[in-house]
């Protein structure tokens, strides 16, 4: 089963300059299903408001005084789970992605995006999506691999990894795929040491990188 996408999405911004965050609120209200319903200057005012919005989606800026965006995204996905950290920054550091995706973030988008492509990767964070911008895809393509390959999983390992960048949990999978619950936690076990991933969504990041180098 698939996830809904829900109405209307709760999003906060972070980001230490008012100008672009004041852009992004302005930019958002052509939008009738996103809802901008709070900004953060600081990683700290960020902790602050997702425990007093409970928004669905956080525009996460990295290069920021006091925490970074990869450790405000980290101690958010720590204490709310279901809350989805879109990154959006100036920056597309092979390094930064990494620590970004590390530390949960769902997606990684250029400020440079038109408004279309924020607005659908709000949306697909929302769903629960992974999406990367393309430039994002392009340097992580580039990067020296010094880890097992996509293709080095077996098949039925391969289509457990594709539901999973899809957004699907274990138990959506086991259904889709007929399997038991701890069969599919022992597929996404393997494939996360394998791979040398620390989260499911890294693994859904190695898979677009893996998948645009073939």
């Amino acid at each position: 089963m698939e996830k809904s996408i829900p109405k209307p999405i709760r999003v906060i911004t972070v980001d230490d300059h008012q100008i672009l965050r004041g852009g992004i609120k302005f930019l958002l209200l052509a939008f009738d299903d996103i809802e901008l319903v709070g900004e953060a200057a600081n990683g700290e005012e960020a902790l602050h408001l997702c425990e007093q919005l409970q928004p669905h989606v956080v525009l996460m800026d990295l290069m920021m005084s006091g925490m970074n965006g990869a450790e405000t995204t980290k101690a958010i996905k720590r204490k709310y789970s279901k809350i989805q950290v879109l990154v959006l920054t100036s920056f597309m550091e092979t390094e930064l992605i990494k620590q970004a995706m590390t530390a949960g973030a769902i997606g990684y988008l250029l400020k440079g995006a038109s408004i279309d492509e924020l607005a659908d990767a709000i949306r697909a964070g929302a769903a629960g999506y992974s999406m990367l911008s393309t430039e994002v895809i392009q340097a992580l393509c580039h990067t020296p691999k010094s880890y097992l390959p996509v293709e080095t999983l077996s098949k039925r390992q391969q289509e457990v990894l594709e539901l999973i960048a899809l957004g699907l949990t274990n138990e959506a999978i086991a259904e889709r795929m007929r399997l038991s619950p701890s069969t599919i936690r022992h597929h996404v076990t393997h494939i996360l040491n394998r791979l040398g991933v620390a989260n499911r969504t890294e693994a859904a990041t190695r898979l677009f990188a893996d998948t645009h180098t073939a």
